[in-house]
């Protein structure tokens, strides 16, 4: 004997609302067609389900039993349709997001934390890579969308980048360093410090040997490597080195007063930070969703440091024209 399991939804339905016209109400059916299931249904198990003549309609020990069952699938089948219409709104899934290490440790993991305050019914699944890294990881599917710069690099075929702030890098140093006391700093102050290598693989490489070359530094002590952010930053508060950041990482680090900016003018990357997704990614509300949060963040992000970089007495060399030009990041 077989139990078709829409029957037991309707005769858990006719016990919860006490009638066939309620139960057929409830289900968006007629009281015909759910008269009919209760029929069918106690005919296939060869006893009745309903005590004959009682209004509301009480069912009997079996029709009970049964009609628990019908009830969790009915919750079941509830449950499953909140999760489609979650889903769709945008307020239930799952995102995955890679970047670049630093950039993520300091500037996008408080825009997460600030989205999942507003959306806790979405995870968010957070990876780290450069950019080949994570062009690749987004054409095989293992991520939803990076932020990462790029400069020049073509995108490939079936990828798009949404620039949202200008690169600017800048000097770091901890916030009780000599140099902060100098009054006219100069090209030459900076050898006379050790320095932070930046991570392998990451454009900060690229970037200091620019910045060496085009000031006219063979190179410079290189004495730490290979720390995460975090270490990157207690080393700079421990000692005097120096090392090349992005400066919107230096920049979400200036209320703990812990390491500073020098204003030393130096040239400048021609590349963008931004989100990178697919053409045509595959239907993900809580991914666009989150990605919307994103453009708000840097948006406002964009003006803070545009407010903190004006307040910077930056020291006048070549690459100052340039600056003004672009604007800040």
């Amino acid at each position: 004997m077989k139990i078709v399991e829409h029957h037991l939804v309707q005769l858990a339905a006719v016990i919860e609302t006490g009638g066939v016209t309620e139960a057929a109400a409830m289900l968006g059916m007629t009281q015909s067609a759910v008269s009919r299931t209760i029929s069918i249904l106690e005919k296939r198990v060869g006893e009745p389900l309903f005590v004959s003549g009682r209004r509301p309609m009480q069912p009997t020990p079996l029709g009970e039993q049964l009609g628990l069952q019908g009830k969790a699938i009915l919750a079941s089948s509830r449950k499953a349709m909140e999760i489609i219409r979650s889903f769709k709104s945008g307020s239930f899934g799952h995102v995955r997001i890679g970047g670049v290490p630093f950039f993520m440790d300091a500037v996008v993991s408080p825009m997460i934390a600030s989205f999942q305050r507003d959306e806790p019914g979405i995870m968010i699944h957070q990876s780290y890579g450069n950019y080949s890294d994570l062009a690749s990881e987004l054409e095989s599917g293992q991520i939803d969308v990076a932020v990462t710069p790029i400069g020049s690099t073509d995108l490939r075929a079936d990828q798009q980048f949404e620039p949202l702030l200008p690169a600017r890098n800048v000097l770091a140093c901890g916030a009780g360093h000599p140099l902060m006391r100098k009054r006219n700093l100069a090209t030459e102050d900076i050898l006379n410090y050790p320095w932070v290598a930046p991570l392998p693989g990451s454009p900060l490489v690229l970037d200091l040997h620019n910045i060496l070359l085009t000031l006219g530094i063979e190179e410079v002590s290189i004495r730490y490597a290979g720390g995460s952010l975090m270490s990157v930053l207690n080393y700079l508060i421990g000692t005097d080195a120096l090392a090349i950041l992005p400066l919107s990482v230096a920049h979400s680090f200036r209320r703990e007063n812990r390491i500073s900016v020098i204003p030393l003018d130096i040239p400048q990357p021609e590349r963008a930070l931004g989100i990178m997704t697919k053409k045509r990614p595959y239907s993900n509300p809580a991914g666009r969703k989150f990605i919307g949060h994103l453009r708000r963040e840097f948006s406002e992000l964009r003006r803070s440091i545009e407010k903190h970089e004006r307040e910077i007495h930056w020291a006048h060399g070549p690459f100052m024209a340039d600056r003004e030009r672009k604007g800040p990041a």
